[in-house]
């Protein structure tokens, strides 16, 4: 348990512990800075060489009521020296910036874990937000915790007095102080993070000496206190990682660099439309920053109108590219049905959100398969792919660029708010490891007697690519059904059977063109296959080791080709006794594989907007082959029958 991972000793220092995994949790008001300070206790543990997963959740709204329950952010991070795959199922410590935090949080923490908390913001007014009657402090309701109370605001406002600050101005300072301690805690260098302080606070250098004094202070309390109980540091040797070039990286990050890498290796400029949206906003925000790279960026007026800017730049023989979340793939709906018509290449990034509607902004869900598979009118087939994880999706992005550009569709890749928001650390790949995939356009008239056939499919079912402005190429297109090979304008009855059928045919041939669906961990046959896609990926892996390990005969498929499903998949799953899905949403896979192989495929399901916890799918495995759900100490999280809230599950 949390007691014996925090006050473990270690052998060659008495005042300090070693740890293989810690899950850290910052939690405080909306405007306290926990994002900015998780993210650069990212980077100091990145730097440290730990394997590591992160988790930000904030509040939906722009600046909710200060000290309010809703309006609290929080960041995760579950780092180590093994193998990480999640941000954690509960945290080793808990930071806590005010009453409201400590509210929404501590019932994450586990037994015996430590909770920090700033007492200097637990007034009476606080409270009272926090729907606190008494203080948790002093009523005894922490006590399975270990807590370490402190006026964490008067201690910022003295370390920072000397720079003339107002009070207002000086508590913002507050997180730095926090963070400070959290790298003292951990053992952890300050200099990256006075430099970054040095750097975001060049034109007011008062600024960068204030906040600097403040992560000192912080840093020094912990080196100065000589409190007894539960201050300790913990030391994390780093991971035995592979040599190379490593960064952190978000999944929008990822997503920005693999389009860019796509669009080179296919040898095109790449115009990407966009309009705001949480949680997809951000990829635009990247791609801005690569113009040197043939990348041109085009805020919309709406959704509507960055898809069709991005079909246009597709049109005149670029690579368009456009992004949105549930709701704005929904207005998006109508032109990916025209980019399929007119068989242009497109690639459409889906960062998933809770829904229906508004539904939940900054929260994560995988509820828009259905969408992303059948959300279109009439027969409107489109390759869609699916990222596993930050780092994933640089690859995934790659993928989708081939996939359209070869077979000149509209492909769709999947990622979710977790995937968007999180970091984790990625190997640069060697850019000479990803085989090019050049694009070729065409340039003479390709039909007997010297008839131009812009819709003349090749091997592949694609048509050919003509650029605009192309000498004695004119022809049609559009969103009207067109004859076979010519174009022309024609929507007769066997026409439009025919088109149909082959339109249908080229994305499924789509499958040829993939690799073969392998088990991810595990044998490929047994008792119980727990198939997966996005973002479950990190949960499932370590669920399906620990049982594993335990002698339990399950095994882990992981699908990123999730229409057209891999050739090989319907085989595989046969040859399991029962197959469990867990998935953000309602069962959406489940279904697709039913419908694909008639196989009797069970959901587990999950529409929180929070990610599955490791213990909620090891449970659902011992449950489906008759195991008890044994607690172990060790690796992640301790599986604890007790924190399995809102899943249902329908087993065998």
């Amino acid at each position: 348990m949390a007691t014996a991972l925090l006050d473990q000793p270690a052998p060659h220092d008495a005042g300090r512990s070693a740890t293989d995994a810690v899950v850290v949790r910052f939690a405080g008001d909306s405007g306290d800075g926990m994002q900015l300070t998780g993210g650069q206790f990212t980077l100091s543990t990145a730097l440290a060489g730990n394997d590591l997963a992160t988790f930000p959740d904030f509040p939906a709204e722009i600046r909710a009521p200060q000290g309010t329950l809703f309006g609290v952010s929080a960041f995760q991070i579950n780092f180590g020296s093994t193998e990480i795959d999640t941000a954690g199922d509960a945290p080793d410590v808990l930071v806590a910036m005010n009453p409201a935090a400590l509210k929404t949080n501590v019932d994450a923490l586990k037994p015996g874990g430590l909770i920090i908390v700033d007492t200097g913001e637990f007034t009476k007014r606080n409270l009272e937000k926090a729907k606190y009657a008494v203080s948790p402090i002093d009523d005894g309701s922490l006590e399975k915790w270990q807590v370490l109370a402190f006026d964490i605001s008067a201690l910022t406002l003295e370390a920072v007095k000397p720079f003339g600050l107002g009070n207002k101005e000086a508590l913002r300072c507050k997180n730095m102080w926090t963070l400070g301690l959290a790298l003292w805690m951990f053992d952890r260098d300050r200099k990256p993070l006075t430099d970054w302080l040095n750097g975001k606070f060049a034109k007011n250098p008062v600024l960068a000496q204030a906040n600097i004094a403040a992560l000192n202070a912080g840093h020094a309390y912990g080196e100065t206190a000589e409190l007894s109980g539960p201050l300790k540091q913990h030391h994390v040797a780093a991971v035995d990682s592979a040599p190379g070039l490593y960064r952190t990286v978000t999944g929008a990050e990822a997503i920005s660099l693999g389009l860019v890498a796509g669009a080179q290796l296919a040898g095109l400029p790449m115009f990407f439309g966009g309009y705001p949206i949480t949680p997809a906003s951000a990829i635009l925000h990247n791609l801005v920053r690569y113009k040197e790279f043939g990348i041109t960026t085009f805020q919309a007026e709406d959704e509507i109108a960055a898809i069709c800017s991005a079909i246009g730049a597709s049109y005149a023989g670029q690579l368009g590219v456009t992004s949105s979340s549930g709701p704005g793939i929904a207005l998006k709906g109508e032109a990916m049905g025209l980019a399929i018509m007119t068989e242009l290449p497109l690639v459409i990034i889906n960062s998933q959100r809770g829904g229906p509607s508004t539904g939940l902004p900054t929260k994560t869900e995988q509820s828009d398969l259905y969408q992303a598979i059948y959300g279109r009118n009439g027969d409107a087939p489109l390759p869609v792919i699916a990222a596993r994880s930050p780092s994933d999706a640089f690859e995934c992005a790659i993928e989708a660029c081939r996939i359209a550009t070869q077979y000149m569709t509209p492909v769709m890749l999947l990622t979710d708010g977790y995937i968007a928001n999180a970091a984790e650390p990625w190997k640069v790949p060697d850019p000479a490891s990803f085989a090019p995939f050049p694009v070729t356009y065409l340039t003479t008239r390709n039909g007997e007697d010297g008839e131009l056939l812009p819709f003349k499919r090749d091997e592949k079912g694609a048509r050919p690519w003509i650029k605009p402005g192309t000498p004695d190429m004119m022809h049609r297109i559009g969103g009207i059904e067109k004859a076979i090979d010519t174009g022309h304008i024609d929507y007769s009855p066997g026409v439009h059977q025919t088109q149909t059928d082959a339109r249908k045919a080229k994305v499924d041939g789509v499958a040829s063109g993939i690799p073969a669906q392998e088990v991810t961990l595990g044998t490929t046959s047994g008792k119980l296959a727990i198939v997966g896609w996005g973002s479950t990926y990190g949960p499932i892996h370590q669920a399906v080791r620990r049982a594993r390990r335990r002698g339990l005969d399950v095994s882990q498929i992981h699908v990123r080709h999730v229409w057209p499903l891999p050739a090989n998949l319907g085989d595989l799953l046969r040859g399991y006794d029962k197959i469990l899905v867990p998935e953000m949403n309602t069962g959406q896979f489940k279904t697709v594989l039913r419908d694909q192989y008639l196989v009797d495929a069970h959901p587990l399901t999950k529409t929180s907007g929070q990610p599955f916890t490791i213990a909620e799918i090891h449970a659902a495995i011992c449950e489906a082959l008759g195991a008890p759900i044994e607690g172990e100490f060790g690796g992640e999280v301790d599986a604890d029958t007790t924190q399995l809230p809102s899943i249902k599950a329908v087993n065998p």
